[in-house]
Formats: C-alpha cells, sequence, structure tokens
C-alpha cells in the first residue's frame, strides 16, 4: 500500500527523482469516493508519472465542512479508511494526509511539478496557485465530467430515507 508520511514520500522521492518525476500533486477530503472521484484522478495521472493525492484529515475535513443540521458530522469515512481506499485505486501512486485546510505545506515541501484541481476552481479562487507558480509549477484544472459531491449523496440518501418513513 502506498500510504506515505510526508518524510517518507520526501526520501522516496529524494532518493529516485526519475521514477518520480514529472510528479502530480493533488487534494482533497475524498469522503464517500464516487465517480466523479476516479475519474477525475484518472485525468490528473495523464499529467505526469507519479500521482500523489493529499488527503485532509479528519479533524481538516471537520473544519472543512462544518456540521449541518439534519446531516451527519463529517467526514463519514474516517481518514485512514479514506487513504486506503484511495491507495488501492489504479491512477493513485501514493496518499499522505495532512492537517491544514490549505494543501500549501505540501505543495512547498513536495514542489510538485503539476498541481491538478477540478474545473470548479479557477486560478484567481485556487488558494495554492500562487504557491505553485512560486517555484515554476504548473497547475491545471480538470474539468468535472460528472458534477456530483459527497454532499448530494448524503442529501439523496436522507431524502429517500425521509420518503420511506
Amino acid at each position: 500500500m502506498s500510504i506515505y508520511t510526508l518524510a517518507d514520500l520526501q526520501q522516496a522521492i529524494a532518493a529516485h527523482p526519475h521514477q518520480w518525476r514529472p510528479l502530480v500533486f493533488t487534494n482533497g477530503c475524498f469522503d464517500l469516493l464516487h465517480v466523479g472521484h476516479c475519474r477525475y484522478l484518472t485525468a490528473a495521472k495523464t499529467y505526469g508519472q507519479r500521482l500523489i493525492v493529499g488527503l485532509n484529515s479528519d479533524a481538516s475535513v471537520a473544519a472543512l465542512k462544518p456540521h449541518r443540521p439534519g446531516q451527519p458530522p463529517r467526514p463519514i469515512i474516517p481518514a485512514p479508511q479514506r487513504a486506503e481506499l484511495l491507495a488501492t485505486l489504479k491512477p493513485v501512486d501514493g496518499v499522505v494526509i495532512f492537517d491544514e485546510l490549505r494543501a500549501s505545506g505540501l505543495i512547498a515541501a513536495l514542489q510538485p511539478d503539476i498541481y491538478v484541481k477540478g474545473g470548479d476552481y479557477t486560478p484567481t479562487t485556487l488558494p495554492e496557485y500562487p504557491d505553485v507558480i512560486a517555484y515554476g509549477g504548473r497547475v491545471e484544472l480538470i474539468q468535472v465530467e460528472i458534477p456530483t459531491s459527497t454532499t448530494a449523496i448524503i442529501e439523496r440518501i436522507q431524502a429517500t430515507e425521509q420518503a420511506t418513513i
């Protein structure tokens, strides 16, 4: 399985850069993995040799996705399980869990050649954009093929549950 600490990942890349570069990096919560995630990660991998996914820790997901009345607290799936699911996907070469709200620290530490995010972002709305450009990296925004979200899935489950009561 390819779940790394940041230090172990940095060491692996430094020891064999030719096996890792060009390095592609993306990040997110990936709570309730769905086909939109799978297509996004498959597209991201096409930009380089290796794809690393920065996975928000449980604490950072809770901060990013505050509890909404009538919905379960987030994340639904704990970080170690989310990491394991991601690590088994064919396009993913490694997963590293991080506690911050933004991936800027991981980006600075790894300096990926290409940083990939969904096309729902723009250079002006992507917080990490200046960080990547500062060291000479490239940002690629991938068009969202299947507009779905974990929140929408949760709401659909709840609506179905309410309809059967």
